[in-house]
């Protein structure tokens, strides 16, 4: 489309007067027409044709979500189901000297005729930022709220105080824009400040007030009451990343594994998982959602203090793998096989664990100080008397964002304090070192880490305080 069709455009999606700093959606004021012109095609069969043609010259209309190919404005040519291209809003249906030779050509054989049309917009047409900077002052579209979590139908909203007089307005759009959405929230305090399970209180601002959601996951299915459990649909990404670390067979103690993101993932590939959640809500849908994925003999949950279940679950996995705890899977055989069915296969849970999980970015480090004496009196498992290395521990926390080591040299200083052994950043596989991963951006100022290392010998083998 040439600028002069563009600016025309533009001008049906100012906002209308009306629309200024509503408390309340009336989508009708969003209505509107523009007078223009049709190429009626005299066989709907010819329309590809025309249409490929109009296209590469520039001259039919191009609007988002808008379907170029229109019932006749005729009604009597509309019964007969003839079809009309609408052209750009500049082309003038009374110049044909302005026109490119494909339309003209277009007119002299009889394949097409242009007849006036009269465009009509309406809300659906209009995007959610466009309606936004409708109703919004000017003076709040430097930050409109566009991004928010999701949880199966929810959208959860953290509004900044200059936006909760229009917040419902704000609420309602989303759900018109986001077929997906149906119902939206908006917190009303800070997670993991007032709540040691990172749940938070909310308001419904549109759609039913129904916080059973499903979610799916790499693969998995979840399902959960969203006010009372933690879920974060953006940590997606890091989920996998983790996930992709752990070997079938080995073992993995996921500390804060709320109703399993890491754990049940890691279960579908054949990963042990030891899966605590101090939430009783957490660790009843941990436990259904085990279930519903078919993972019951790889992931175990478990409801205790994380600072407890740090000390205990090396012996509970020690102990289990003595007593010859192991997963049974069946072998796939085709319907049409003739063959003897395979004996099932054992895979023995091993003695230690290789991973520990720890998810909770604003606490999780001061919880460090428990992997003292994790593996007191065990030293014959590992290196060098076998080929097995202590455990790699993965903790998320917070820090400031910036550029520079600060914040590398603030976590390291902070599991320092923890466990009194110095770690410098660089390489987890390397003694001494730490791998410090960025997440995410949480605040301006605030950027979410995982830091990496394997447990040193001088704090897993240390006498238990």
């Amino acid at each position: 489309m040439d600028a002069k069709s563009q600016e025309m455009i533009a001008n049906l999606f100012k906002a209308p007067a009306a629309a200024r700093a509503a408390k309340t959606l009336d989508r009708a004021i969003f209505a509107k027409s523009l007078p223009t012109f049709a190429a009626s095609v005299r066989e709907n069969k010819l329309i590809s044709k025309y249409r490929k043609q109009l296209e590469k010259t520039n001259e039919l209309l191009s609007l988002e979500r808008f379907d170029v190919i229109t019932p006749n404005p005729d009604p009597a040519l509309a019964a007969q189901g003839r079809k009309c291209l609408i052209l750009a809003p500049s082309i003038n249906g009374s110049s044909p000297d302005t026109w490119s030779a494909e339309l003209q050509e277009g007119t002299k054989t009889g394949d097409l005729q242009l007849v006036p049309f009269e465009l009509k917009i309406g809300y659906d047409l209009w995007s959610y930022l466009d309606v936004m900077r409708s109703i919004l002052p000017e003076d709040l579209h430097g930050e409109i709220p566009v991004g928010f979590n999701t949880a199966g139908h929810v959208a959860h909203l953290n509004l900044r105080s200059q936006y909760l007089p229009y917040k419902h307005i704000i609420a309602q759009v989303i759900i018109d824009k986001n077929p997906t959405i149906r119902t939206v929230i908006n917190k009303i305090d800070d997670v993991g400040t007032q709540s040691e399970f990172r749940t938070f209180s909310y308001e419904v601002l549109a759609g039913p007030d129904d916080m059973l959601v499903e979610v799916s996951e790499a693969g998995c299915f979840f399902k959960f009451d969203y006010s009372k459990v933690y879920w974060n649909t953006k940590l997606g990404t890091e989920h996998q990343r983790i996930t992709a670390l752990f070997k079938p067979g080995e073992v993995v103690a996921d500390v804060m594994a709320g109703i399993g993101p890491f754990a049940v993932p890691a279960g579908r590939k054949g990963v042990f998982v030891y899966a605590n959640d101090k939430n009783p809500e957490s660790f009843k849908y941990l436990s259904d959602i085990i279930r519903r994925n078919h993972t019951e003999q790889f992931v175990k949950p478990f409801n205790e203090d994380g600072h407890e279940f740090i000390r205990n679950a090396a012996d509970y996995v020690l102990e289990a793998s003595m007593r010859g705890d192991c997963a049974t899977i069946k072998a796939k055989v085709s319907r049409s096989a003739t063959k003897p069915v395979p004996e099932p296969k054992r895979v023995p849970l091993p003695p230690i664990i290789s991973h520990f999980v720890m998810n909770l970015p604003a606490s999780a480090i001061e919880f460090l100080h428990n992997f003292k004496g994790v593996y007191h009196g065990q030293e014959k498992l590992f290196t060098p008397h076998t080929d097995v290395k202590l455990p790699m521990v993965h903790t998320h926390c917070f820090a400031v964002k910036a550029d520079d080591a600060t914040p590398l040299d603030d976590i390291c200083e902070r599991i320092y304090k923890e466990i009194g052994v110095k770690l410098v950043p660089g390489d987890a596989e390397v003694p001494g070192q730490v791998g410090i991963h960025e997440v995410r951006d949480v605040a301006p100022a605030k950027r979410m880490f995982c830091a990496s290392f394997r447990v040193p010998p001088e704090v897993a083998f240390a006498s238990r305080s």
